[in-house]
């Protein structure tokens, strides 16, 4: 039946693409594509505003049109338009966004290493521990992604790279607005659709609102299908084994999720010299079921048994302030950011344990006879709070010499709970859950595994970068970013039971749910980063430069008695890179070298009950090339843009010594990964094709556009052992179409994503250490083939 559909569906896509040629008046004019596809694309990477071809660095710009052209509105839309950013995810508000390969796999722990690659809002980081937001994208300007250590101006965790996604801001000089609406359709799955819109209001000649507001509801497309599993308690008799199934969280199509939200938007004009822009987003998302499928169940098929979902809720506060010192813009921007997040996930697959090492029959006996059904679930709570303040200066951008300088601050915190529970239990009065061990410390029996954590992370930073026009076609660069940050983690983690009070540091506390403080750690570092860059203008539209500049990540703390802190770790980036315009046609390019010196990578020691430390691993390389080229003629826009970056170890990963839990420095032919193995995630080869085409149909606009993208297999591990025991993923491409008419104020658009239904895998994980749950494993897909029809006005 699938293979059916997808000839049909070839045969409609030439159809509709030879008939809508054929029916097609090719007389739009150029001033039309200009207003759809803009001259320029204007950029604030710098902390000024640049042409994107004027910036010598590595950045790619989705500016608003291409954004709504195509389809986007979650970071899983964008990034596989974006060849140097990849992501490891566990489905929506659970990715990690990767730049250039720079991850070892074992980022997005709450409690260890933070992002290696920064997320902004406008002016305002967004970066949070764990897994990043993920902002639904709407009345957007664009999205900058800027490759590379972004070390000087942007700070801690933007090691690899930095994404921007700029909003539209309020514009007192006319009322506008928008309104639009999506139904759509997963091929073999379930319905969705979008209602969103926005509207700028003048207040007065220099007061303007703009409101934002949003609501998404995506179909789900896995299903929940039969399963069963027997606990052994005898090998020798079978009438005592245990035998569970999930007939009661049967279900087709249930991992769907809603998002909704809103934007709001002040901008004052309090004189000719300064703005004042305060501006509040907030935004709720429910996803139910999961987003990774079990090949051994089928396509997109998993047996849970447990239910999952995960809620996600946050907002941002922010407040920037612009004006000028004499002849010398000052910029003020400042954040406050809340976010709650809840997850319930099937951890069952993980109490096979019980059976291999033989907990089974010593903890699960019921008192009534028999024994309890062991199977396990995750359920987890973050608060987590994001204060940030950035205070900077920036000489006349017409001079000779330009300066910007400034201050930083952030202080982020996490309040972490997590319980690894068994459900189901019926016990008599008095019946202790462990009857081998003490009585329970938190007040639950049921928590076989509990953690109250408080993190906080505090970052400063003093920085500069100053530019120098050696000659008119020769600029020097340089910057510097001096920083501190002191990281701490205070609380109780351990198994719920009295015999962890020995590992206690405080002894009881008040508050019932933490019973001790076994963990009181801190963290604290001081150092540099750099930039040099020297660009050379060789015509007006043709550029060369050459960068060496260094990010860091903040260092931090491990929970584990006796397991060291870890320190941050750095990455020096050297890179060439050219960008040039021949009328029609922009090409840029750059090749880059960069040397992950003391990589951060969270190991599971043997016999440390799955728990993750994390640890100075050794180091690695980055090697990678990548282009980007538009071509526009009159109604024709071709897009095309493509990464190749091979990343590696350069040293050996130790394993860990199961006696002191902490890394050997040395193990000749023992490594946990070798010298030259391949890091996890980045594919090698990554790639995206657009092309447009803009025409005249009944008096009335019309398009057609096609995009194409391509990425290679990938290791979703970096230890041997976790990749034999998940495998790799393997090369996809998949095919977008989608066709529009404009009527008046009114369009009308149609498209179909992943037309032929390619089952491209991103990542595959395990919901537990490899060591247990890796025939468990499963696989992260992109997104099935989706139908939808969108209808729009603005005004």
């Amino acid at each position: 039946m699938r293979v059916a559909r997808k000839n049909v569906m070839q045969k409609a896509v030439t159809v509709l693409l030879g008939s809508t040629i054929l029916a097609a008046s090719p007389a739009l004019a150029q001033e039309a594509a200009e207003e759809e596809f803009g001259d320029e694309i204007v950029v604030t990477a710098q902390k000024r505003e640049q042409n994107l071809q004027d910036v010598p660095i590595s950045i790619q710009a989705l500016g608003e049109s291409r954004l709504e052209n195509a389809q986007v509105s979650s970071f899983d839309d964008f990034q596989k338009l974006l060849p140097s950013v990849s992501s490891q995810s566990f489905g929506p508000s659970q990715s990690q966004i990767v730049f250039r390969g720079v991850t070892s796999g074992g980022d997005g722990l709450r409690i260890g290493p933070l992002p290696t690659s920064g997320l902004y809002l406008d002016e305002i980081p967004l970066t949070t521990i764990g897994g990043s937001v993920d902002l639904h994208v709407y009345d957007v300007s664009r999205i900058e992604a800027l490759a590379g250590p972004q070390g000087t101006l942007y700070g801690a965790s933007s090691l690899a790279g930095t994404l921007r996604i700029i909003t539209n801001k309020p514009d007192a000089s006319k009322f506008s607005g928008a309104l639009g609406a999506e139904v759509n359709k997963f091929g073999e799955g379930d319905f969705g659709g979008t209602l969103e819109g926005y509207i700028n209001a003048p207040l007065s000649d220099r007061a303007a609102v703009r409101i934002v507001g949003f609501y998404k509801k995506e179909g789900g497309y896995i299903d929940n299908v039969p399963g069963s599993r027997t606990f052994t308690l005898d090998d020798f008799d079978d009438t005592t084994n245990l035998t569970v199934n999930n007939a009661a969280l049967l279900e087709k199509n249930y991992n769907d999720v809603e998002t909704y939200g809103g934007r709001i938007a002040l901008g004052i004009e309090l004189d000719d010299n300064w703005t004042v822009t305060p501006q509040l987003i907030a935004q709720k998302q429910v996803s139910n079921g999961q987003f990774l499928f079990d090949p051994r169940k089928g396509d997109l098929k998993v047996s849970d048994f447990q239910p999952s979902r995960n809620k996600d809720r946050w907002y941002q506060a922010a407040l920037t302030i612009e004006g000028k010192l004499s002849n010398w813009d000052l910029v003020y921007s400042g954040g406050y950011f809340q976010r709650k997040t809840e997850g319930n996930a099937d951890y069952s697959y993980y109490s096979v344990a019980y059976d291999s090492y033989g907990y089974y029959a010593t903890f699960f006996p019921n008192p009534a006879g028999g024994f309890f059904d062991p199977s396990q679930f995750f359920r987890s709570s973050d608060a987590l709070t994001k204060q940030t303040h950035e205070l900077r200066v920036s000489s006349p951008s017409d001079k000779k010499l330009r300066v910007t300088a400034g201050l930083f601050y952030q202080r982020q915190t996490d309040k972490v709970t997590a319980n690894y529970s068994v459900a189901n239990v019926s016990r008599s009065p008095g019946q202790l859950f462990f009857p081998a061990l003490h009585s329970p410390l938190s007040g639950s029996p049921d928590n076989v595994f509990i953690t109250r954590i408080f993190r906080v992370d505090r970052d400063y930073a003093a920085f500069g970068q100053a530019e120098f026009d050696v000659t008119e076609k020769l600029t020097l660069t340089g910057g510097l970013r001096v920083f501190k940050y002191n990281n701490t983690l205070d609380g109780f983690s351990g198994f719920n039971f009295g015999g962890t009070l020995a590992a206690c540091v405080a002894g009881r506390t008040s508050t019932p749910d933490i019973p001790c403080i076994n963990v009181e750690r801190q963290k604290k570092e001081t150092g540099t980063t750099f930039k040099v860059n020297l660009a050379y203008k060789i015509t007006p539209d043709a550029l060369v430069y050459g960068t060496v500049s260094r990010g860091f990540r903040p260092g931090g703390n491990n929970r584990r008695p006796g397991v060291i802190p870890f320190n941050s770790d750095t990455l020096t980036n050297f890179e060439l890179g050219l960008k040039t315009s021949f009328g029609r046609l922009t090409w840029n390019a750059a090749g880059f070298y960069q040397k992950w010196k003391d990589l951060q990578f969270g190991l599971v020691p043997i016999g440390n009950n799955g728990i993750t430390n994390t640890y100075n691993a050794g180091n690695a390389r980055i090697l990678g090339l990548e282009t980007d080229i538009s071509y526009r003629k009159g109604g024709i826009s071709l897009t095309a843009a493509a990464a190749y970056i091979d990343a590696e170890l350069t040293t050996d990963l130790c394993p860990v010594d199961p006696v002191t839990q902490n890394i050997v420095s040395s193990c000749p032919g023992a490594a946990a990964a070798f010298a030259g193995t391949r890091l996890p995630v980045q594919p090698k080869f990554k790639s995206s094709f657009t092309s447009r085409y803009q025409f005249e149909l009944g008096g009335n606009k019309a398009f057609f556009q096609s995009t194409s993208t391509y990425q290679g297999g990938t290791r979703s591990f970096l230890t041997d052992n976790d990749f034999r025991a998940v495998g790799p993923t393997k090369g996809f491409s998949t095919f977008d179409f989608s066709a529009g008419i404009s009527f008046g104020r009114f369009d009308v658009e149609a498209y179909i994503q992943n037309a032929f239904d390619k089952r491209g895998v991103l990542t595959r994980n395990t919901v537990c250490s490899t060591t247990f749950c890796g025939p468990f494993a499963r696989s992260y897909p992109i997104k099935p083939q989706i139908f939808g029809l969108k209808v729009g006005t603005k005004f």
